[in-house]
C-alpha cells in the first residue's frame, strides 16, 4: 500500500528529475514552442517540494492536490493549468484514503488524465502530454516499470507526429519530427513514480 510519505517522495523525485532535465525540456520546447517548458516546470516542481517541506499532509490525495495547486499557481503557460489539474484531479480522486493500492492509483490517475484531456482538448494522437500518460496509465496495472516504459516510448512515438494542439500546431508540417517537450515531462514524471516505488521495495517498506 502506498501512504503520504511515498507520494511526497514522488513530489520531490520528480522535481529533482525536472531540475535535471529543464534545459533538456527548454531545448526541445525551442524547437516547436515558446522556449519556456523546462524553465517554467523547474520554477513549479520546485514550488512543489517547498511547500511539501512546510506542509505535510496525511493523506495521498492530500499531497496530489496541494501538489497540483501550486502547480497552478507558479508555472506559467499551458503547462500549470493542465498539470494541476492532473495531479489535483488524481488527488480528489484518492479522497481521504491513508493509504492505496496500485489499483486505486491507476484509476486515480486515469481520472487525473481525463481532465487533461478536457482541459485542452487533446487525445492521443495530438503530439501532446497525453501520449505519454495514456499508454502510462493503460500499462500501470501491470507494474510501475511498465508504466514508465509505456511513457518513454510514448513521448519518443511523438516524433513522427504532426501537432494538433498546443502552440505546436501552429507550425503545421514542421512540427513532424521533433519530440513533443510535454509528453517528455510527463515521462519524466511517471519515471520519478517508477523510481519512487523501487526505492520503497529496496528499503523493505
Amino acid at each position: 500500500m502506498l501512504d503520504a510519505d511515498f507520494f511526497r517522495r514522488w513530489m520531490t523525485t520528480a522535481a529533482a528529475s525536472v531540475d535535471r532535465e529543464a534545459e533538456r525540456l527548454t531545448a526541445l520546447d525551442s524547437a516547436i514552442g515558446d522556449a519556456d517548458h523546462g524553465s517554467n516546470l523547474r520554477r513549479g516542481f520546485t514550488a512543489v517540494a517547498t511547500a511539501l517541506e512546510k506542509e505535510t499532509p496525511d493523506t495521498p490525495g492530500g499531497v496530489l492536490i496541494l501538489a497540483g495547486r501550486q502547480l497552478i499557481s507558479t508555472v506559467g503557460g499551458a503547462s500549470g493549468p493542465l498539470y494541476g489539474t492532473l495531479l489535483r484531479r488524481a488527488g480528489k480522486a484518492l479522497g481521504d484514503a491513508a493509504e492505496v493500492g496500485e489499483e486505486e492509483l491507476a484509476a486515480a490517475l486515469r481520472a487525473g488524465v481525463e481532465g487533461v484531456m478536457t482541459l485542452g482538448g487533446a487525445a492521443p494522437g495530438d503530439k501532446t502530454m497525453i501520449d505519454a500518460l495514456m499508454p502510462a496509465v493503460d500499462a500501470l496495472g501491470t507494474g510501475f516499470a511498465a508504466a514508465r516504459a509505456a511513457a518513454e516510448e510514448g513521448a519518443a512515438a511523438t516524433i513522427p507526429l504532426r501537432a494538433r494542439k498546443g502552440r505546436a500546431s501552429y507550425l503545421g508540417e514542421r512540427s513532424v519530427g521533433h519530440q513533443d517537450p510535454g509528453a517528455t515531462s510527463s515521462a519524466l514524471l511517471i519515471a520519478a513514480l517508477a523510481e519512487t516505488a523501487e526505492a520503497t521495495e529496496a528499503d523493505g517498506e
